[in-house]
């Protein structure tokens, strides 16, 4: 039997890594109950006149997927982690004997690298008072969602793109309207001498853009449809579906992380906005210019806190589905 793994569950990976070092932390401390020194256990190793702590491995393994079930698999992870610390400890030693931490590049790059912590730091703080999806909003999530849940289907899909700039666009509706192949529009495109590229692709509905996938799920195998997505078009034909529903208990974790996840980016957003209203900014030669000539005067998300990079206009508009609001 199929297990429904929603996309936006990605905090059991974090879970695990922290159970991890949970473990490594009980494993360092655990002489003290037996008489043995237990500050002394804190360091793993020793780099010439640096030490390496466990503290250090754990914020490495809290970075990494580890299966927290296996002690062996926490012990590896342990020590590959401890042997990355060790190789970027002998680099850092060198690049301050060689005085690189003082170079304008390398300084203007640990600025950045401060500023970025401290601004998530803040933002993590603010958001950890966000209150949590009650079991009501969960249950009308899973009640406004069908092709998310009850009706899920996973979809054959092909798939194919051409520029929006091509004189073709009502032809390819057309085709789309009269369930015409995929093939036939291949044949049209050549014939025309219309570049084009495409390709097929197996996706659950979870996989497919919040904003599509209504139009999807309302497509009959056999039939397709046009999605304009920046300078280009896509036609998407769905070759075959399935379904494979997906019941409210085994939805809900899912749903309860995306909703919290949804209300944390609406705080972050409204905590900018706040702060950006009770501060003065000046914007200064060229960027004065700009700003003036845009009417813009603040982004709507702070790179600081952008949780996935954006793509450009012309990717697949399959690849962006509901994972991308992790």
């Amino acid at each position: 039997m199929n297990t429904y793994r929603p996309t936006l569950a990605l905090p059991r990976r974090l879970l695990s890594a922290l159970c991890a070092s949970s473990l490594l932390l009980l494993a360092a401390c655990g002489n003290a109950d037996e008489g043995g020194p237990a500050q002394a256990s804190q360091v793993a190793a020793k780099v010439g006149s640096s030490e390496i702590s466990v503290h250090q491995i754990n914020q490495v393994l809290s970075r990494t997927p580890v299966n927290a079930d296996s002690k062996e698999a926490v012990q590896a992870a342990s020590r590959q982690a401890l042997e990355r610390l060790i190789d970027q400890q002998l680099a850092v030693d060198q690049a301050t004997e060689q005085k690189l931490h003082r170079s304008p590049d390398v300084v203007a790059q640990l600025e950045a690298a401060r500023r970025e912590v401290l601004a998530r730091a803040y933002l993590q703080q603010v958001t950890s008072a966000a209150p949590k999806p009650t079991p009501e909003e969960i249950r009308k999530y899973y009640q406004d969602n069908p092709a998310l849940f009850s009706e899920r289907r996973v979809f054959n899909l092909q798939e194919l793109r051409i520029s929006k700039a091509t004189p073709v666009m009502d032809t390819l509706q057309t085709m789309a309207r009269e369930g015409r192949r995929m093939e036939d529009v291949v044949a049209m495109l050549r014939e025309r001498g219309i570049a084009f590229t495409g390709g097929s692709a197996t996706r659950s509905a979870e996989q497919v853009p919040l904003d599509l996938l209504p139009r999807l799920h309302a497509l009959q195998d056999g039939q397709s449809l046009v999605v304009p997505v920046g300078d280009n078009a896509t036609v998407i034909r769905v070759v075959a579906s399935r379904s494979m529903p997906v019941g409210e208990e085994q939805a809900s974790a899912g749903i309860a992380q995306y909703l919290g996840n949804r209300t944390a980016v609406e705080v972050m957003n409204n905590e900018i906005k706040r702060l950006r209203a009770a501060t003065t900014v000046t914007y200064v030669g060229d960027f004065q210019q700009a700003a003036a000539g845009s009417g813009e005067t603040a982004p709507a998300t702070p790179a600081s806190v952008t949780e996935e990079p954006k793509k450009d206009d012309t990717s697949n508009v399959l690849e962006r589905g509901i994972q991308g609001l992790k």
